[in-house]
């Protein structure tokens, strides 16, 4: 007996998107991460200029700073609200607060100011760089992905390619529409981001998904907060208040207590925690996350050193700095496209990792045999093997993440991912950039203290007409005035230093003077107020024998920066080796929820359909079992009362129901 139909279940709708909804999807996906893309290459390629103008190069590390940690610390918060209230409104507010961020640094008057409108750029940021992976983790299986790679690839390329020439020509230019050129770098966002949010208002469109919980961790974003910002003030401030100060014990104690607390926040918070612990239970998203840590404290961090170097030591305009990472940026692109066929065609990744972190390695090996007088080929050829490394490294660690967790998870894990290798990031320009400008008034003393650099210097700087010509007024101000009248005044009378035979031998008779009294040779002048890099527009214009004890102080601390960023890549390197990576799903997250909800659906549908046949066999048998008892009641009545009509009784029986389909 067969049970009447009934209703099944509504279907998810939208859950398998086509080839077509996917490419309008990645078309705003691709607008919103433009604008976060050039930004920072336009704004990596004027910083020389900007900190310049605003007369704080050495406080560059705070303007990098602010916008990493705050976009370091909103990315988790993404993550998790958009999987209780869905991508799409998290990308467009992420959108609208990069375009306000972005305006107020326009008008920026000193690099602190710009520091703090460059965070409010980041807390937009958090959300530009995190939300497309998430939503693309959505969309399409780990295996699938690498098909669309190319896509994030063309934005990534052209915006690094126009990025250097934009930067450049706002950089260079003194004046656009009466406003001071460098401020266009913020200010070009505003239709760019404008132009982002219409197409992603009008594309982007998602699959509805109904909020099972509204619990936000508000303590675990407090937590990171009270974790990360002392900890990145005494990196940034290390150098003045001194490592072992009551100020950095302080920050050190206080970084502590919050890493303690947020730990404990989320274990309490469980599923609704800013950052589940649960996710680390995967030893694939566990090393993946470490893997990532280290690797973004070496890449950040040496990174930015790149094009300063490229504009202080080779004289690069910021144009032609842009332009000459391209190395760097071929080498990412060719990697990301080759390891992403290679993943797409068989599921496994465990390779790039190690290859990615080995390439690394390589680069930055090969840049800590810089010099001050190294050829730009020779650079060229390290960023090309750190384009290479980064390219096998930033989408498979990621895909591994996603790879990790299923569609409930999916923002969060993402998040996570993105959040702790900018974690990395943070610490490593923090600490790297801080450690250059610490090591730079080191260095630059010991150029003076090389017998050949001290001798061009001063014979330089003693000649009336290298002193007195105006492109050397500034270096002469800060390094060599007060030697050169010192000098003057213990000469005898009638000496022509114009002669330079004569200005010859009162440098070889005042040398061995300047290294016997270091504190007032140029070396101490040259580094007296510890600003000696607040401004460096001088330096490229400036004879080159007075800026060459500059250049090669810049030059021995960036190789420095370079041996640690290797020993952090190598860490890396050495953890890969040990990544275990199981073969990555065929189905995409949405896929795998519709197939969930059908199979829910199907069990609901079987379980409704054995309860109600359950109850009609129970009916039919109650029923049999009455006509039995009429049948039992006649033969006994017959059997006890003889003559009785038993034919009436007979007649008053109930009979069988029809049978229906």
């Amino acid at each position: 007996m067969s049970s009447p139909a009934t209703p099944a279940p509504a279907a998810p709708t939208n859950a398998i998107m086509s080839h077509r909804q996917i490419l309008f999807v990645i078309f705003g996906l691709m607008a919103g991460m433009f604008l976060s893309a050039l930004d920072q290459t336009v704004v990596g390629t004027a910083i020389r200029t900007i900190g310049d103008d605003l007369h704080g190069l050495s406080q560059q590390a705070w303007v990098t700073t602010a916008y990493l940690i705050v976009s370091t610390i909103s990315t988790p918060i993404y993550g998790k609200l958009s999987d209780i209230f869905g991508r799409r409104p998290l990308f467009i507010f992420a959108i609208v607060i990069f375009v306000i961020g972005s305006i107020l640094a326009t008008f920026s008057t000193s690099m602190i100011e710009l520091a703090v409108f460059r965070a409010i750029q980041g807390l937009g940021a958090g959300g530009l760089m995190s939300m497309p992976l998430a939503i693309m983790g959505d969309m399409l299986a780990p295996r699938e992905r690498a098909k669309y790679q190319g896509y994030f690839l063309a934005v990534f390329g052209i915006s690094s390619l126009i990025g250097p020439l934009v930067g450049g020509l706002f950089a260079g230019a003194s004046e656009i529409l009466g406003i001071a050129g460098w401020r266009w770098v913020f200010l070009i966002n505003v239709p760019i981001g404008i132009v982002a949010l219409l197409v992603v208002l009008r594309f982007l469109h998602l699959p509805k998904r109904t909020p099972n919980s509204v619990r936000i961790d508000w303590w675990g974003a407090t937590a990171v907060v009270v974790a990360l910002v002392p900890l990145l003030l005494v990196a940034e401030e290390g150098r003045d208040w001194g490592w072992g100060s009551a100020g950095a014990i302080a920050c050190y104690v206080i970084g502590a207590v919050g890493i303690l607390a947020f730990i404990f926040i989320e274990m309490a918070m469980k599923d609704d925690a800013l950052i589940p612990l649960k996710l680390f239970r995967s030893p694939t998203f566990s090393m993946a996350t470490i893997i990532g840590v280290f690797v973004g404290f070496g890449m950040f961090g040496a990174m930015l050193t790149l094009p300063l170097y490229l504009q202080l030591v080779l004289g690069s305009t910021p144009t032609e700095s842009g332009l000459q990472l391209l190395p760097m940026i071929l080498g990412l692109m060719v990697s990301s496209i080759a390891s992403g066929q290679i993943i797409a065609r068989t599921g496994r990744y465990r390779m790039f990792p190690i290859l990615g972190t080995l390439f690394l390695a390589g680069g930055f090996f090969y840049l800590t045999f810089l010099k001050y007088d190294t050829g730009y080929w020779f650079i060229a050829g390290a960023m090309l093997l750190i384009g290479l490394g980064l390219g096998q490294l930033m989408q498979t660690l990621t895909i591994a993440s996603q790879n990790s967790v299923g569609l409930k998870d999916m923002g969060v894990a993402t998040s996570a991912s993105t959040f702790f290798r900018q974690i990395g990031g943070t610490l490593g320009t923090a600490v790297l950039l801080s450690l250059l400008f610490t090591l730079f008034p080191t260095n630059l003393t010991a150029a003076f203290k090389d017998d050949a650099t001290l001798s061009a210097a001063l014979n330089a700087a003693l000649d009336p007409a290298v002193a007195n010509a105006p492109e050397n007024k500034q270096i002469m101000a800060l390094a060599y005035d007060k030697q050169v009248t010192q000098i003057k005044a213990a000469l005898p009378a009638g000496i022509d230093l114009s002669n330079d035979q004569a200005r010859a031998g009162v440098v070889d008779n005042v040398i061995a003077q300047i290294k016997a009294n270091p504190s007032g040779s140029a070396a101490s002048a040259g580094t007296a107020g510890g600003g000696a890099l607040d401004d460096t527009s001088f330096l490229n214009s400036a004879d080159p024998r007075l800026a060459k004890p500059f250049l090669q102080g810049f030059s021995a601390s960036a190789v420095t920066v370079y041996w640690v960023a290797l020993i952090v890549v190598l860490i890396a390197f050495v953890l890969a080796l040990f990544f275990k990576t199981p073969p990555l799903r065929a189905k995409s997250a949405l896929q795998e929820a519709a197939d969930d909800a059908e199979a829910d659906a199907k069990s609901t549908r079987e379980r409704v359909a054995a309860v109600l046949g359950a109850a009609a066999d129970e009916d039919e048998a109650e029923l049999d079992t009455g006509i039995l008892a009429h049948r039992a009641a006649d033969d006994f009545g017959a059997l006890i009362e003889p003559g009785a009509d038993t034919a009436s009784l007979r007649a008053q029986r109930p009979t069988a129901a029809p049978a229906t389909d």
